[in-house]
C-alpha cells in the first residue's frame, strides 16, 4: 500500500517578482486567494482519500511567497492544513519566509500552528545585488527577521543563498557567506543560478544583457561555499545543502530518496500510488477545476520500472553519503552494477564517483559535472 510521508503546499502569490524564479507564481494584488485556499483544503481532502497515509513526518509550504498572505489568510491555511494531515510527534514542518514582509503577528501564527522549520529566502547580502535580482528585501530585514523568529523560540532556521548572479564577484560572495555564518543559523541551501525560460533573466540574456561571471569564477564560489561551510563546522549532506548536526531538510531528503509525497496547489508537483503528477498552473483554472471535480491534475505519469531506477540513481547521488547498494537491490531485485556496470566503471576511472562501505557517491570532482554524472543513468 503506497503511504505519502510528506505533504508540499504550494501557495503562488508574490508582491514581486524575482528575475531568476520560474516556479509558479503570479503578483497577489486582485488574485482570489481566499478561494484559493478553499481550493487547497480541498484538494488535500480529495487526495487523501485516494491515497491515504500512516504517518505524515515533514510538510512544506512553499511558492512563491506563502508570508505574503494577510495575518487572517495565513491562519485559515494553516489551520486547513491541520485539519487534514495529522503528523507525527516530531514532524518538520516549514514554511518559506521573506524577509521584507515579515512581521511578529505572523511568526506568531506560524508558530501556534506548530511549524517548526523557517526557510528564509535571502539569497545575498549586498543590497545593490538583491535589486539587480528582484528581490525586495534589505540586509537589515535580514537580521530583524532572525530576531524576531528566535524571540519567538524558532531555532531550526534554513537560509537560503545564491552563487553566478550577474555582477556578483568572488569577494562578493565571500563576504555573503561570512555574514550569513555570523547568523549562526543550523542550515544553508545555497544554489549556483541557472536561467531558466519564462524569466526576467533569460528575456534579458536572449537581448544579450544578462552579464554573468564567468565560468571559473562560479567553480570558484562554490569551492569557497564548501570550504568556508566545513572550516564552521557545517555537514555538506547534498550538493547544494549544509547543515550543523540533525538538522538535515527531512523534507528534501524525501526528494532525493525517492519517496512519494502530496503535492497541493497550482502548479504543484506530487508522487503518490507510484504516479507522478503536476497541477495546472493558472489560479482561477486551478479553483475551477477543484471546484467541480476535486482534483487538478494537468499530467499525470505512471512512473515505469526503468525510471524509478533511473531517479534512484541520480537523485541519490545528489546526497554526499551517495546511493546505498543494499538498499537500491532490496527495492528493485538487483545491484545498480547490474543496470549501469560499464556506466559505473567508467565513471570511476574518470574518478567521479567512488563505492565507499557500500555506498555509490559522487567524489569531490563529481560534485562539479554532477549534471553529466546523472546523464550516464539515463536508459
Amino acid at each position: 500500500m503506497f503511504s505519502p510521508k510528506a505533504v508540499y503546499v504550494h501557495i503562488p502569490f508574490c508582491e514581486q517578482i524575482c528575475h531568476y524564479c520560474d516556479f509558479n507564481k503570479v503578483f497577489l494584488k486582485g488574485q482570489p486567494v481566499d478561494d484559493y485556499i478553499a481550493a487547497c483544503e480541498t484538494e488535500m481532502k480529495e487526495t487523501v482519500k485516494q491515497f491515504p497515509y500512516k504517518e505524515i513526518q515533514s510538510i512544506y509550504v512553499g511558492g512563491g511567497t506563502p508570508t505574503s498572505l494577510s495575518v487572517i489568510q495565513l491562519e485559515r491555511l494553516l489551520k486547513a492544513i491541520k485539519n487534514v494531515y495529522k503528523p507525527c510527534e516530531d514532524v518538520e514542518y516549514t514554511i518559506e519566509v521573506n524577509p521584507s514582509n515579515m512581521v511578529e503577528e505572523k511568526l506568531a501564527v506560524i508558530k501556534e500552528a506548530g511549524i517548526n522549520r523557517l526557510s528564509i529566502g535571502v539569497q545575498a547580502f549586498q543590497e545593490e545585488l538583491l535589486r539587480r535580482i528582484g528581490r525586495n528585501h534589505v540586509e537589515k530585514d535580514i537580521y530583524d527577521t532572525i530576531d524576531k523568529a528566535r524571540t519567538l523560540g524558532f531555532e531550526n532556521i534554513s537560509v537560503d543563498l545564491m552563487f553566478g548572479l550577474p555582477g556578483q564577484t568572488v569577494s562578493m560572495f565571500k563576504e555573503t557567506l561570512i555574514k550569513a555564518i555570523q547568523l549562526n543559523i543550523p542550515h544553508f541551501s545555497a544554489y549556483s543560478l541557472k536561467v531558466e525560460e519564462k524569466t526576467v533573466f533569460h528575456q534579458l540574456q536572449r537581448k544579450g544583457k544578462l552579464h554573468l561571471p564567468a565560468e571559473d569564477d562560479e567553480v570558484k564560489m562554490y569551492e569557497l561555499l564548501m570550504n568556508v561551510l566545513l572550516e564552521h563546522g557545517y555537514n555538506q549532506y547534498e550538493i547544494s545543502n549544509f547543515s550543523k548536526s540533525n538538522y538535515e531538510s527531512k523534507h528534501n531528503l524525501t526528494y532525493w530518496n525517492n519517496e512519494e509525497y502530496y503535492g497541493i496547489g497550482a502548479g504543484a508537483h506530487g508522487y503518490v500510488g507510484g504516479i507522478r503528477h503536476s497541477n495546472v498552473g493558472p489560479i482561477k483554472k486551478y479553483i475551477s477545476l477543484i471546484d467541480t471535480t476535486g482534483r487538478s491534475a494537468n499530467e499525470q505519469h505512471i512512473v515505469t520500472f526503468e525510471e524509478k531506477i533511473e531517479e534512484e540513481m541520480f537523485l541519490g547521488l545528489r546526497k554526499l553519503e551517495g546511493v546505498s547498494i543494499e538498499r537500491f537491490i532490496n527495492k528493485y531485485g538487483k545491484s545498480p552494477f547490474d543496470f549501469f556496470g560499464k556506466e559505473i566503471k567508467h565513471l570511476e576511472i574518470q574518478g567521479l564517483v567512488e563505492i565507499v562501505n557500500g555506498q555509490m557517491k559522487l567524489t569531490r570532482n563529481g560534485l562539479f559535472v554532477a549534471n553529466e554524472v546523472f546523464e550516464k543513468f539515463l536508459f
